[in-house]
């Protein structure tokens, strides 16, 4: 007869590792209390266990360590369990459902962000600002706690401060609670949520309205704007502005270019990591040929655009920003720079298929537009149209 004693386990032998290098595992059962045992792992580990049938079924429940759990305090829980179980008790549901009831926000938002595998680095910080930033008393309490009083209340308390930002907090929520209605379930399949609280707002048309922004540098503002940027003291800071008011593209797009993506003797650049994940190349114009020229003299690393502070690219030069408005009286942040760089398209009539393929935008919509082909060598002379006007603009006025 074998009872699990302190002097038994611990002469015990740790199983070696199986031929291929992988763990193995061994088990030792008490015959003095049938269905207790011992776990022991190549790795060292000892873990007391039930083993007996629920349903009909072979369930193996852990108790617990050796070491954590002495063999009669390990026993007294398997005398427990083992008990709970021939009443017809089921403690690996009923642990399954305190678990799954049990989920926080903290819990559901990290596990919306592991399964969402496209997610940027960008638009993760962002979701991290509204749940973790705006929501940050709400993580420790479990998901079913968290009603529609609630978000209503805390959507109301937030718009008062702004209102965009409070819509975008109750955005991520909501794709939070849809993700975690699919996900937890109770031991009969079921959610343990009965619905999605955020959709509250949608129904009482709660939601605050936000105006886009319109804001963008006009034809009559872009030479004191451009004068303004030469007066920076960063050659770097001032190609960047440039190459984003000449291209359309995203600033972190563009601060993320690097060498291996342009192409001098193609005059073409190629854009991986694109909001939609799709590659994209583009023409340059004789503008930005000369400006890449100029930067590749001056290369120090992989960065077309590098940080004079960091071993990395640049980051969003808010003090440049602010310099370049206070010197020419135009304000405006980076993005009114893409807003610029559409609006002058648009004001050229490039045509529509062209434009949507300079700045990057899917028209899912829009069945036709997924037969027709444009390549960078067909937008080399709207892109060539763009920087002319610009340049005429900033030269004359």
């Amino acid at each position: 007869m074998t009872r699990l004693t302190k002097t038994i386990v611990d002469k015990i032998p740790i199983p070696p590792l199986t031929a291929k290098g992988k763990h193995a595992q061994s088990f030792v059962r008490d015959t003095t209390l049938p269905g207790f045992g011992l776990r022991i792992t190549s790795g060292g580990t000892k873990t007391f266990i039930v083993e007996t049938r629920i349903n009909r079924r072979v369930k193996r429940i852990t108790l617990g360590r050796y070491g954590v759990l002495t063999c009669e305090e390990a026993r007294k829980e398997a005398q427990k369990l083992l008990g709970t179980i021939a009443k017809g008790g089921n403690p690996v549901h009923e642990k399954q459902h305190k678990d799954r009831h049990s989920v926080t926000l903290q819990i559901a938002f990290n596990d919306y962000l592991s399964t969402r595998k496209t997610l940027k680095s960008g638009t993760i910080q962002d979701y991290k600002r509204c749940i973790e930033g705006s929501l940050s008393n709400w993580l420790p309490k479990r998901i079913t706690d968290i009603d529609k009083d609630m978000i209503e209340k805390r959507h109301s308390d937030l718009g008062k401060a702004s209102p965009a930002r409070a819509n975008n907090t109750m955005r991520v929520l909501r794709a939070v609670f849809n993700h975690a209605l699919e996900k937890y379930e109770d031991s009969s399949g079921n959610s343990i949520l009965p619905l999605n609280p955020v959709n509250r707002l949608s129904r009482n048309r709660g939601w605050f309205r936000v105006n886009k922004k319109r804001s963008l540098i006009k034809p009559h503002q872009l030479k004191p704007w451009y004068e303004a940027t030469c007066q920076l003291n960063r050659e770097v800071t001032r190609d960047y502005l440039h190459f984003l008011l000449l291209t359309g593209l995203r600033r972190t797009e563009a601060a993320t270019l690097t060498w291996p993506q342009v192409d001098l003797k193609d005059k073409t650049f190629t854009l991986l990591d694109t909001k939609n994940n799709q590659p994209h190349t583009l023409p340059l114009s004789d503008y930005l040929i000369e400006l890449l020229e100029r930067r590749l003299h001056q290369k120090i690393n992989q960065w077309v655009f590098p940080s004079p502070l960091t071993d990395s690219y640049l980051k969003e030069p808010r003090t440049a920003v602010s310099r370049v408005s206070d010197l020419s009286g135009v304000e405006f942040r980076l993005h009114d720079l893409r807003r610029t760089f559409i609006t002058i398209a648009e004001s050229l009539d490039i045509p529509g298929y062209a434009l949507k393929q300079l700045i990057n935008h899917k028209n899912t919509s829009d069945v036709t537009a997924g037969y027709i082909v444009i390549n960078a060598e067909r937008l080399r002379v709207p892109m060539q149209q763009i920087t002319d006007y610009i340049l005429e603009k900033v030269n004359h006025g």
